[in-house]
C-alpha cells in the first residue's frame, strides 16, 4: 500500500523549513525512528552533508533521525531497508541524473510502491510523477531519461503560480507553459500551489493544504480542484 506525501515546497513564504507541514509529517512517519534522506537535488549547490544536516535538525524535533543516502556504500540496500524516505527539493534534473547514475530508480520505485512512507518536496515531488517534464528547473545537467518514479499517474508542477494582475512582465505564465506541454504530451498535470500537498494512500490521492490546485487534464479540460478533494483522472 503506497503511503506518500508530495509537497509543493519545503518552505512557505515567511516560514521555516518544513514547519507548515510538520504536524502532518509526524503522523505520516508514525512509528518511524529513522529516515533515509535523498539529498541529490542540492539546492543552491549546497553540499550533501550540509543539506542532510538541514533536514536532520527539523526531524529531530519530532524524534526522528535522518541519515543521508550518500553516506551508504550499498545505497540500494539502504533504500530497501529504510523505515521511511525523504527526497528534498532543489534541481530536478540533477536529482534524476544522479539517481539514474546510481541505478536507484527501480529500487526506489519498488520500495515506495511496497508501502515504505515517502515524502517528496519540490524536486522530490516531481520525482513522484510519470516524468519530470513539468519541473520549473533549468536543465543544468542531462539525465539519460525524463521518466521518473511514476508512483502517481500524472505529473506535478510544484510552486504553481497564477498570473499577477498588473505585473509588468511579458514572459509566459505557468499556465501557458503547461499548455505548451499539452500540445506535445498527454500525461495530465497537477499545478500544486505553495502550502499544498498530495496525500497518497495506495491508489487514493487527496489534495491537502491551504489552497486549491490547478488541474490540467488536457487542453480542453483545465479546472480548479478545491483542497481536501479526491484527485481522479
Amino acid at each position: 500500500m503506497k503511503n506518500i506525501i508530495l509537497a509543493s515546497t519545503s518552505t512557505v513564504y515567511g516560514g521555516e523549513y518544513l514547519d507548515y507541514i510538520l504536524p502532518t509529517l509526524k503522523e505520516h512517519f508514525t512509528e518511524v525512528s529513522e529516515i533515509i534522506f535523498i539529498p541529490y537535488a542540492r539546492p543552491d549547490g549546497i553540499s550533501l552533508d550540509a543539506y542532510t544536516e538541514k533536514a536532520s535538525q527539523v526531524f529531530k524535533t519530532i524524534g526522528i533521525n535522518i541519515i543521508g543516502l550518500h553516506t551508504f556504500e550499498n545505497k540500494s540496500k539502504a533504500i530497501q531497508e529504510a523505515q521511511g524516505i525523504f527526497t528534498g527539493g532543489g534541481n530536478t534534473f540533477l536529482l534524476l541524473k544522479t539517481l539514474y547514475e546510481l541505478n536507484l530508480i527501480p529500487t526506489l520505485k519498488q520500495t515506495v510502491e511496497s508501502g515504505t512512507p515517502y515524502l517528496g518536496t519540490s524536486a522530490g515531488s516531481n520525482l513522484g510523477g510519470i516524468n519530470i517534464k513539468n519541473t520549473n528547473d533549468m536543465p543544468i545537467v542531462y539525465p539519460p531519461s525524463f521518466e521518473a518514479l511514476g508512483v502517481v499517474p500524472f505529473n506535478i508542477n510544484p510552486h504553481y503560480l497564477d498570473p499577477i494582475p498588473g505585473l509588468k512582465h511579458n514572459g509566459e505564465t505557468r499556465e501557458t507553459r503547461i499548455k505548451e506541454y499539452l500540445h506535445q504530451n498527454t500525461v495530465p498535470v497537477v499545478g500544486l500551489r505553495e502550502g499544498s500537498w498530495l496525500e497518497v494512500k495506495n491508489e487514493t490521492i487527496y489534495l491537502r493544504g491551504s489552497f486549491s490546485a490547478r488541474i490540467f487534464e488536457s487542453l480542453e479540460n483545465i479546472y480548479e480542484l478545491e483542497t481536501n478533494s479526491l484527485i481522479q483522472f
